[in-house]
């Protein structure tokens, strides 16, 4: 009997972005929730994010962003998901955006943003509901 294909997702802080806690105890609920996560960790470039998520074939690029560059890499990793075939991913970006950030980050392709202090249940299900594993997947017995 086939497993259900698990959704893949990845997560990072692109430049000097130093503070991890919260993608890392992300990290540990999408696992618990039953999905692959790679975590890339800190300070990545919108270029390794992207070869990132073609070799790992993610679902879901989600960038953690508290030092206020999410309007300068987020339209950049994007773009690098584009160049490299991976445009159709889910991008989300979380931390500390302010709202009126939420609509640029949007209008330059992020599908979803999770401000700081955003329910971790909130963020399983959006992307439960968003994103679309690849059912072809080879899945682990």
């Amino acid at each position: 009997m086939a497993r259900e294909a698990r959704i893949r997702v990845l997560l990072a802080q692109v430049g000097l972005d130093f503070h991890n806690r919260a993608s890392r105890v992300l990290a540990t609920m999408l696992r618990d929730a039953g999905m692959e996560v790679v975590y890339l960790g800190q300070y990545q470039t919108p270029e390794k994010v992207a070869q990132a998520a073609v070799q790992e074939d993610v679902d879901v690029v989600g960038l953690s962003c508290y030092v206020g560059q999410h309007l300068h890499y987020a339209p950049l990793v994007k773009e690098a998901l584009k160049r490299k075939g991976k445009g159709g991913v889910l991008l989300l970006v979380g931390g500390v955006i302010p709202k009126a950030d939420i609509a640029k980050l949007k209008g330059v392709g992020v599908d979803e943003v999770f401000r700081s202090g955003s329910a971790f249940a909130d963020i399983v299900n959006y992307i439960r509901e968003k994103a679309r594993p690849l059912p072809t997947r080879n899945q682990p017995p």
